[in-house]
């Protein structure tokens, strides 16, 4: 009987964090889609790292660990560091690439010795604050399932809104300020949201590797569709895939991190699309050169073959 209780709780925890990961999986995805399509896939890498000291000045403030509480520490700090690239790019000739690794750096450094500092002061409510560091997809509760769901939805439910004004800005942003949009608070929102994104899932996946959970389920759904609204479907559902096979795998054996497997997860999701997508995959591609190629034997065959004027 004891047995079985335990396998009970072990089957409701694997549900847990099975769902909460398929929920980040999905929102990451959906929303990761918007970064690549702008070439802005390492600025989800920055955002997650500059999130790491709001954490911390939030525990500072606070000396809570509640879910929300951090999240919105990490959410205002990912934000302020966003825009402090964004000033930089502006206010600066220093390119995008180097303000980006810049503020990465600069915040994630700051992060570091906040969190040595809070460990310092032997305060024993600070165990748990480096799983926003490496993740720990297996500490993922009800509670933390809950705010990844209803903050997550909000983000998407956002997108929807402003489904038009965002396409624009992400294929023209030129023709959307013509048409009298602001292209920089359309710049703001969209980061707004990747920085909602990003922050739920700190605690799954890590700083470290959160930008992974943005980038690869768009990456890959790109390979499949040229549609902005089957693209931003497919990342959702391989990053759900994606959530779901990693935290699987991870509890069918023993001390295998279930953050990592799920990128790793990602990671084949990406691979098999570059490889076997149609129309864009590497497979359909030789197999259309090799078709291209033969036709073109034929073509010059038949006109190698064809009786010049004036033969008998």
């Amino acid at each position: 009987m004891e047995n079985l209780n335990i396998l009970n709780r072990l089957d409701y925890t694997l549900m847990i964090v099975a769902v909460g990961a398929a929920l980040l999986g999905t929102v990451s995805g959906a929303l990761g889609t918007y970064a690549v399509l702008r070439r802005q896939s390492l600025l989800g890498d920055a955002i997650s790292h500059a999130a790491l000291p709001g954490i911390a000045i939030a525990f500072l403030l606070t000396g809570s660990k509640t879910p929300l509480i951090l999240v919105l520490g990490a959410a205002i700090a990912g934000w302020l560091g966003t825009l402090l690239i964004m000033s930089v790019v502006r206010l600066t000739r220093i390119k995008y690439d180097s303000a980006l690794g810049i503020v990465l750096s600069t915040f994630f450094g700051f992060g570091l010795v906040l969190h040595t500092l809070i460990q310092r002061t032997g305060n024993a409510n600070q165990a748990g604050l480096d799983t926003f560091l490496f993740g720990q997809a297996a500490t993922i509760l009800e509670r933390d399932v809950w705010t990844i769901g209803i903050l997550g939805g909000i983000a998407i439910i956002i997108t929807f809104v402003f489904w038009k004004e965002l396409k624009l800005l992400v294929f023209d942003e030129g023709f959307a300020a013509s048409l009298g949009f602001s292209t920089r608070a359309l710049d703001i929102l969209l980061t707004s949201l990747l920085v909602i994104a990003i922050v739920l899932g700190l605690q799954a996946v890590g700083a470290v590797l959160m930008s992974a959970m943005l980038v690869a389920p768009a990456v890959a759904a790109r390979q499949w569709t040229n549609r902005l609204s089957v693209m931003m479907l497919l990342a959702g559902g391989f990053g759900a895939l994606a959530g779901v096979s990693g935290t699987i795998i991870s509890s069918s054996a023993t001390r295998i991190p279930t953050g990592p497997t799920i990128v790793l997860c990602a990671t084949v999701v990406v691979g098999f699309s570059i490889v076997f997508a149609a129309n864009r995959g590497l497979l359909w591609d030789r197999m259309r050169q090799r078709r291209n190629r033969r036709n073109l034997k034929m073509e010059m065959d038949g006109l190698f073959k064809q009786p010049q004027q004036g033969d008998d």
